[in-house]
């Protein structure tokens, strides 16, 4: 299939002006939430910009500072919601996750509780994933890269380079893969991942995540339970250098991709679409491209790139989510803007 043109759909500035900004999260009641790298949450309703008070402090520097949000299910009656971020962990710092509260007039964070941080020891400012997502049963998963430390992603003692999952509370579930297996972590769902910046439910309530590869490997993977994902000892890329990684690309024990970009488009933000505005897209992937300024839709099994959404409003896709009315929300950190994307026929 061709590359999708422009002209197939409608594309409306919402927020402008915006400083780093890495994830968004349109409300139910029209408002609309987002992150700034440097540590602030901005709220815009009706044409007004404030400053939500009340963010946990952020240690910002490279990769790191306050990065995704995610509105809870229930947020029409609980207003909770969820952040992710790096913290300052002695000399270094780490992917943490906290839950708060909006208050009822949007102008501050209640009850800010941190639910996650991963297990402390990594240095520099690279590869924090940092992606929160709500499972329909009320669990969250939560995106950790392997922080530049690429042995770390296969060692089930550390968190770098998994997915994890914990309960709202911050508990462990029982049936996690790893719980009570001596020297594993027991939050880790999958490991063997490299910096995952996009997560997403599909429309079975399975998640699938997008992740940076290095010189080409960029991947789309279905999570399994227990899985390994294969960093850094299977990849479709090659080290920036140009040197082989790894093994290779396959070896048995580690999974596949369900899709993969050689040259890689530096993949952040994944969408599964509900097809609430074109049924034609039900089940489509959309994800977003730093490098290459353009929204990729995936289709199929197998998986594949069946078109490119481009224009000069798709500079740096940061985030791209499904809002209330079925609209396709994504940020443009080149252009500093949040747009409001429809297709159109």
């Amino acid at each position: 299939m061709s590359a999708a043109a422009q002209e197939n759909w409608s594309f409306q500035p919402v927020v402008t002006d915006l400083d780093t900004p890495w994830a968004v999260a349109p409300m139910p009641d029209g408002g609309i939430l987002i992150t700034e790298k440097d540590g602030r949450l901005l709220l815009q309703r009706d044409g007004t910009r404030s400053e939500v008070a009340g963010v946990p402090e952020v240690e910002t520097g490279g990769q790191g500072g306050l990065l995704d949000i995610t509105l809870a299910r229930d947020f029409n009656q609980s207003r909770m919601l969820f952040l992710t971020y790096a913290k300052k962990q002695g000399s270094g710092s780490g992917t943490a996750l906290a839950s708060a509260r909006l208050s009822d007039d949007g102008q501050r964070l209640e009850g800010v509780t941190e639910l996650f941080a991963m297990k402390p020891g990594s240095r520099g400012g690279r590869h924090f994933g940092s992606r929160v997502v709500e499972a329909t049963d009320g669990k969250l998963f939560m995106t950790i890269g392997e922080r530049g430390d690429r042995p770390a992603a296969q060692d089930l003692s550390r968190h770098n380079g998994s997915v994890i999952r914990i309960n709202r509370d911050g508990s462990v579930p029982d049936d996690n893969p790893f719980v009570g297996q001596a020297g594993a972590l027991p939050e880790i769902w999958s490991y063997g991942h490299r910096n995952p910046q996009g997560a997403g439910l599909d429309l079975e309530g399975t998640l699938w995540v997008s992740e940076h590869g290095a010189q080409g490997g960029d991947e789309v993977n279905e999570v399994r339970k227990g899985a390994n994902y294969g960093w850094p000892v299977i990849s479709y890329g090659r080290h920036y250098s140009g040197a082989k990684i790894g093994e290779g690309t396959a070896k048995p024990g580690m999974e596949q991709p369900a899709h993969y970009w050689d040259p890689s488009i530096a993949p952040s933000g994944l969408m599964v679409y509900s097809g609430a505005l074109d049924a034609d897209l039900r089940g489509d992937i959309f994800v977003g491209a730093l490098k290459f300024d353009y929204i990729s839709r995936l289709s199929g099994d197998p998986l594949q790139e069946v078109a490119q959404i481009k224009g000069p409003q798709t500079s740096r896709v940061r985030d791209i989510v499904e809002g209330p009315d079925g609209a396709i929300w994504f940020i443009s950190v080149g252009e500093g803007t949040v747009y409001r994307m429809t297709p159109t026929k």
